[in-house]
């Protein structure tokens, strides 16, 4: 009697058939959940306290609109690849060299599940009296399952968490803006701090870039581009901005920028505590899916069981790692985007669209070029002291990978040229 072939739904290692991909809604719930990000609202919560509601406005739009660009366009390369940043990364840095983006990644998302399972245990814990091992334990062990399901379950969890995060969330910050008077007062509410646009800037791009820098393993499932761009964009606008405004109008009118503490401080106990869970588990389900993603592409074994690994991990070391570990996982976080970038210079200016068919390609086993781009321009956003910091590693990442891509072909076609001309 054979045994049963293993079927990796989950195309960790392959490019997504067109019979598998999503519609519009289901791409939709699952990119704003996506978005759903109680950081952004930690962020909301400093700008709010520093700029005037014009400012916030504006810094909040051009934040948002960078991101969009940034993510729309590795969405567009993952829905009509059908691949995995991970995957992507072969074509850019070779199949051995794309073991290092991989890894940064999926450590970096491993380290920021358990912070995620630590954040939500404490203080329910703390609220309820409950053992913060057993809650610990039963969070990592929930959040890490809708991972291991894959798709459909993240796409279940995003419909139920989107609108109630939605709808508890603006209760709250209906009944913190009565509480002062009205908008009127909340209007009224003085900065108490200046920040420059740059800054500004700097905070809103830097709270999800890295996260964003993920995003073609969950647009490469979209049924065509236009899907897979116009839902990300929008996720971003909307469901960014909505924690942005959480987080500035909960700092302003209570002086909490997490919507989950404005309802402890009103009272709302269990309402504080869903809210907190979906938050969290939205992003962290999508952070060990990553993860999952990642490590299969360095040792080929399929994300579904990858995924219990980096799960389990993760969850036994979130209390270590929320009280030691947070700074180096930002470090580590902020070279991220320079691997986006090299992605998008590869494909849209480099390749020009037309990368050959997963499948049939045949991969370098290091492409150095892509990997000395990633470096000069992480070098760029940690040590340029213009601009937007994580924008800088954007470009220089981007403009040094296509400069090299045509300096060095081009170098290669004159040795050739040399050699064909010494034969004759």
């Amino acid at each position: 009697m054979s045994k049963k072939q293993y079927v990796d739904k989950d195309y960790s290692l392959k490019s997504v058939p067109q019979k598998d991909k999503k519609g519009f809604i289901s791409m939709f719930v699952v990119m704003l959940g996506f978005t759903f990000f109680s950081a952004s609202m930690l962020t909301g919560g400093t700008l709010g306290a520093a700029l005037s509601l014009k400012e916030f406005a504006l810094a909040v739009f051009l934040g948002n609109l960078i991101l969009a660009i940034y993510t729309g366009a590795l969405a567009y390369i993952g829905a009509d690849t059908g691949l995995s940043m991970h995957l992507l990364a072969r074509y850019s840095f070779g199949e051995k060299g794309a073991y290092l983006p991989s890894f940064l990644t999926s450590f970096t998302q491993i380290g920021w599940f358990g912070v995620g399972v630590a954040m939500f245990a404490i203080p329910v814990s703390k609220i309820t009296g409950l053992n913060i091992y057993v809650l610990v334990a039963v969070s990592g062990l929930l959040m890490t399952s809708t991972a291991y399901f894959g798709m459909k379950s993240l796409t279940i969890l995003s419909a139920v968490a989107v609108p109630s995060i939605t709808l508890l969330g603006c209760t709250s910050v209906f009944k913190a803006i009565n509480s002062i008077g009205g908008i009127s007062q909340l209007l009224n509410i003085t900065s108490n701090g200046k920040m420059g646009l740059v800054t500004a800037l700097t905070l809103c791009v830097g709270s999800f870039i890295s996260g964003g820098s993920t995003t073609p393993d969950f647009a490469r499932f979209a049924e065509n581009k236009k899907v897979a761009v116009i839902t990300t964009v929008i996720a971003f606008f909307i469901g960014n901005s909505l924690m942005f405004l959480f987080g500035a109008v909960g700092a302003m009118a209570t002086g909490y920028s997490d919507i989950s503490d404005v309802m402890i401080s009103q009272g709302l106990i269990i309402p504080a505590i869903i809210v907190l869970g979906l938050n969290i588990w939205t992003t962290n389900d999508n952070a060990i899916y990553t993860s999952g993603l990642g490590i299969s592409n360095i040792t080929k074994i399929p994300k579904s069981k990858v995924v219990i690994f980096n799960g389990i991990l993760g969850t036994l070391g979130a209390l270590w790692l929320y009280n030691n570990f947070v700074s180096f996982l930002s470090l580590l976080g902020a070279m991220i985007p320079a691997v986006g970038g090299v992605i998008i210079a590869d494909y849209f200016f480099v390749r020009k669209r037309k990368y050959e068919n997963f499948e049939e390609a045949n991969f370098k086993s290091m492409n150095y070029k892509a990997i000395v781009a990633c470096i000069l321009g992480i070098l760029a956003g940690k040590y340029l002291t213009i601009g937007i910091p994580s924008l800088n590693s954007l470009i220089i990442t981007g403009v040094t990978h296509i400069i090299l891509a045509k300096v060095i072909k081009e170098e290669i076609k004159e040795d050739t040229e040399d050699e064909e001309l010494r034969a004759c």
